[in-house]
């Protein structure tokens, strides 16, 4: 394991992303629905721009897989899709333990919808989630991009 950056606040989260996938053709999310439907939409969004296929599958539902599309209206799930990729992005909240998945589940999983032995596998994550609940002794991640949360709530 070796640490390749650090940096601050979402901005920080979202150009690393984007830095990783910047050779992959095709990537596909796999998270939780509505827990993690929404940072697979975040990190989508900066590849707006880009001819890239993005797709999201909830847990390991491979039927459920939507498109996710950039809209007026920021990034949507659309049409059903062929999960198959060349990147493959866990979310974090996969591996909350009350969600109960299995990470040797995801792994064959994420073997079944990888393309190849070129494929990367990244995991985005909160507070070290993934090496907290030794996903990481199952899922042969590439890069985990770990990010940590300060929340101040001030009354004016």
């Amino acid at each position: 394991m070796e640490l390749l950056l650090t940096s601050k606040g979402i901005g920080g989260q979202l150009k690393s992303f984007k830095d990783l996938v910047k050779d992959s053709e095709e990537i596909t999310f796999v998270g939780t629905p509505g827990f993690c439907t929404p940072f697979a939409e975040l990190l989508s969004f900066t590849l707006r721009d880009s001819e890239k296929r993005l797709v999201f599958v909830p847990n390991m539902d491979k039927d459920s897989a939507k498109i996710l599309a950039f809209t007026d209206d920021g990034m949507q799930l659309r049409d059903t899709a062929d999960p198959l990729a060349d990147t493959v992005v866990l979310l974090g909240g996969l591996a909350i333990p009350k969600n109960q998945i299995d990470p040797q589940n995801m792994n064959r999983f994420v073997q079944m919808i990888s393309k190849g032995r070129n494929s990367k596998i990244i995991g985005v994550c909160f507070q070290s989630i993934f090496q907290e609940q030794k996903w990481t002794d199952h899922i042969k991640f590439d890069y985990i991009i770990d990010a940590d949360l300060s929340v101040e709530v001030i009354k004016m």
